[in-house]
């Protein structure tokens, strides 16, 4: 590798460690807000309508890569993450999913470029500002069609329940995969409250996001008290994204209802 190469390589590294550090800063406020509070969510939807082309869902990908890896890192899957969340769409080929946490849309985009004609995903967000950049990169991937985001909580409630009952087609039975990535503290809460309504059925398939790292304690402790009985899962053991240190862990939960 020449000169010019490593130099550039050590930028990139050198500025994915300050963004790191901001946004170790920032996670209170991202808690609170869903965006780290330096721009760099609105960043990234500007780094991808100038650089990936347009209607490719897979250079959209590669872009929000280059920019979480050499400009300012994201919460997102991250690519390696998300060939678990690839596989799990491919294996249950679903007509109708809900993701909780859309944050700039990027598993949105993975999820969607792999459905079959007229499946639907929809994306649950609460932060209006991060769905706001969110759309605009699914538009970009050519996705609009179907992906929409949604603006909400399910533990609002009901609001969200039933705009999404209302308006999305969701009842009993009828989702396939639920992607969890929001709030730690509400994956159980949440799945509780979707379980309830009645919209899983036997062979739905539940990806969880992060179990290890910040880390989902009673989720995991639910999952593995129903194993066999509810539910069977697999624990994947992986990394925080983005880099090759930190482990983390994805969760893959059939329902047996």
């Amino acid at each position: 590798m020449g000169g010019k190469g490593i130099g550039a390589t050590l930028r990139g590294r050198g500025n994915q460690l300050l963004s790191m550090a901001r946004l170790a800063i920032g996670l209170r406020r991202f808690e609170r807000t869903g965006q780290v509070g330096d721009g760099r969510e609105a960043a990234a939807r500007e780094y991808v309508l100038t650089h990936a082309t347009a209607g490719d869902p897979d250079s959209v990908l590669a872009t929000i890569d280059e920019f979480a890896r050499t400009r300012s890192m994201l919460v997102n899957v991250g690519d390696e993450k998300g060939l678990l969340l690839d596989a799990a769409v491919r294996k249950t080929r679903p007509k109708l999913l809900l993701e909780l946490g859309t944050y700039c849309g990027y598993s949105a985009v993975r999820i969607g470029r792999l459905l079959d004609s007229g499946a639907r995903l929809v994306s649950v967000e609460f932060s209006a500002a991060n769905a706001e950049v969110a759309r605009a990169i699914i538009a970009h991937a050519g996705l609009s069609d179907r992906v929409t985001v949604l603006v909400g909580t399910i533990g609002d409630g009901g609001e969200t329940m039933h705009r999404l009952a209302l308006d999305h087609g969701f009842d009993s039975g009828t989702v396939d995969l639920i992607f969890l990535d929001h709030a730690k503290e509400a994956y159980l809460a949440d799945l509780r409250t979707i379980l309830a309504a009645g919209w899983l059925r036997a062979g739905t398939m539940v990806v969880a996001d992060n179990v290890r790292v910040p880390g989902v304690p009673d989720y995991r402790a639910y999952m593995r008290t129903e194993e066999g009985t509810s539910w069977r899962t697999v624990e994947h053991d992986t990394h925080v994204e983005y880099q090759s240190i930190l482990k983390d862990l994805v969760l893959e939960s059939e329902y047996l209802g």
